[in-house]
């Protein structure tokens, strides 16, 4: 049974948040790793970007851009409910927020096959 405060919106845009910035703290140390490539090794490089055509690394591309639009959705919707004045119902902005990252994440899709 999920418990009444669990079942509220604004607890799935906090999870949202929050699981969207462990997946890309998971991510910053191999994005560094990358770069690290691009100035030490020309070679290795390019054959890490030939490696990144693969299907399932477009794939896992995908979830990073849902992951950033996601945590950047969330963050923008945190921001205004800090610091801007409120009235009416949240889930709209938490519907718009979640609606533009699936929207995000399927024109990167859309664009990476």
């Amino acid at each position: 049974m999920i418990r009444p405060h669990r079942n509220h919106a604004g607890y799935g845009a906090f999870v949202a948040h929050r699981v969207s910035g462990v997946l890309l703290a998971l991510f910053l140390p191999a994005h560094f790793l990358v770069l690290g490539l691009a100035l030490e090794d020309a070679a290795a490089l390019d054959g890490f970007l030939r490696w990144t055509e693969n299907p399932l690394v477009k794939l896992a591309e995908w979830g990073l851009v849902i992951a950033l639009s996601a945590h950047l959705a969330a963050g923008l919707r945190l921001l205004v409910i800090e610091l801007l004045p409120w009235r009416g119902a949240r889930h709209r902005l938490i519907g718009l927020g979640a609606g533009a990252s699936l929207l995000v994440g399927a024109l990167f899709l859309l664009s990476a096959f």
